[in-house]
């Protein structure tokens, strides 16, 4: 069985809600590889017990981190829960990061709502399914 990976990343105002998510959804994330930027893969890591691999802090290069692993065809999924009322300094990086996951057909969420409906897809579980991964090199 391959043991996939999961990328968990929030922006300030919206780390309790992704921990709150997290929380809810333990269960399913547990068999997963997490990795998240700093403080929120501390933040998850402190408060339910789940194993979480931490990069750098998203405006230090924690969002980079997570987008080579998007290129290196080394993450399932990205959770991603953004603020879009309160612009960050570093959006360049995030819209990049989410631009990378259309770039690669790698599933984001970043709502609770989207969230939801991709972990409890039969898919996000089944550790036979492949997602399609574009040719570029034609």
């Amino acid at each position: 069985m391959t043991v996939r990976t999961v990328a968990l990343v929030a922006h300030d105002h919206k780390k309790p809600e992704l921990l709150a998510w997290v929380k809810q959804h333990r269960a399913l994330l547990e068999p997963f590889k997490l990795v998240a930027t700093g403080t929120t893969g501390k933040l998850i890591s402190d408060e339910t017990g789940l194993e979480v691999l931490r990069f750098k802090s998203g405006p230090l290069g924690g969002d980079q981190q997570i987008g080579a692993l998007i290129a290196e065809n080394q993450l399932d999924a990205l959770f991603f829960f953004w603020d879009p009322l309160n612009p960050a300094p570093h959006d360049p990086d995030v819209k990049a990061l989410l631009r990378l996951c259309s770039v690669w057909n790698v599933p984001v969420a970043c709502t609770p709502a989207t969230a939801d409906l991709v972990v409890t897809s039969p898919l996000f579980s089944d550790t036979e399914h492949r997602r399609a991964m574009p040719d570029y090199g034609k």
